[in-house]
């Protein structure tokens, strides 16, 4: 099976159009589910502390990702300051929380990213890009027409709007959104979302149906579909039974789902002492059997 990235079927009208409609967005912004509506066009910042000029804190090729996206030579990660969502046991709170970056021209990001293909990288991999979209796809236009070809990772936390999702298809090529709680308590405790697991669900829908299953070549590298990512907090507090059930009956049992272990307590985590350690062993095989036991088999 032949694989071309979504965005190079785009005619250069088709983008123009995306980049113009989201761009709009921003004049009134309810670019993601908070619609703060402020004008970040005219340097007003609303929850992700943003206007709409790019603010990027680091990128290079990652070797921590799923293996379908590391590959041989890695998954070329750009991290985007800010974020749009509140975790208050962010790992990578120095750039979510503290806004560790600087600001960039949607030309020095598509250099960025032709760089990152240049070496190898088997994607371009847009680490926290939805409150930044509208200068992303203006820059991956730009790289487009300079010779990029690598497919597009959209690497989020799940609280996405659906408006946003639709100007997006046709251009991204593998969504890897999170899916971090089916209780909306604790989205609104743990990540200030309120209505998260509604909106996360409504966005892993629509995503599955863009780009269905997660299609891996013969070398083993993902090239086009949805992976879900799943981090097991203490005490059940990400309630991973509904969600492994959710997957299964609602998108697919074909979903290629990361059930991750690694959640250490960070930033303001020792506020809380429920979330304040790790997970045990046993929390986390408990969560591995109840995805087996719905018929979930694509485990990371």
């Amino acid at each position: 099976m032949s694989f071309v990235a979504s965005y190079l079927k785009l005619s250069s009208e088709e983008f123009g159009s995306k980049i113009k409609e989201c761009k709009e967005i921003l004049q009134e912004c309810t670019l993601c589910p908070r619609e703060c509506r402020v004008n970040r066009t005219k340097g007003e910042k609303g929850f992700c502390k943003t206007t709409d000029r790019l603010f990027i804190s680091s990128w290079g090729p990652h070797f921590g990702e799923e293996r379908p996206l590391v590959g041989y030579y890695g998954s070329g990660t750009i991290f985007f300051g800010y974020c749009n969502l509140g975790c208050i046991y962010c790992q990578n709170y120095t750039i979510s929380h503290l806004g560790e970056g600087d600001y960039f021209s949607p030309t020095t990001l598509a250099e960025i990213m032709l760089g990152l293909q240049k070496i190898g990288c088997h994607n371009i991999n847009l680490v926290t890009p939805t409150h930044q979209m509208p200068a992303i796809l203006e820059s991956l236009k730009i790289a487009k027409e300079s010779g990029l070809y690598v497919p597009i990772v959209y690497n989020c936390g799940g609280y996405e709007s659906l408006r946003l999702l639709k100007i997006l298809d046709g251009i991204i090529d593998i969504y890897m959104p999170d899916f971090k709680y089916s209780d909306p308590e604790m989205g609104i405790k743990y990540s200030k979302a309120p209505d998260y697991p509604k909106i996360a669900k409504a966005a892993l829908v629509e995503m599955h149906r863009q780009v269905g299953d997660l299609f891996i070549d013969n070398f083993g590298i993902a090239k086009r579909g949805l992976l879900v990512r799943h981090l097991i907090l203490p005490n059940n507090i990400a309630g991973t039974e509904e969600f492994v059930r959710f997957i299964a009956e609602e998108i697919s049992k074909k979903t290629y789902v990361n059930i991750m272990d690694q959640y250490r307590p960070c930033y303001k985590a020792n506020e809380y002492p429920e979330i304040n350690r790790r997970i045990t062993s046993k929390e986390y095989k408990d969560a591995i059997k109840m995805a087996h036991d719905v018929g979930l088999r694509r485990l990371d």
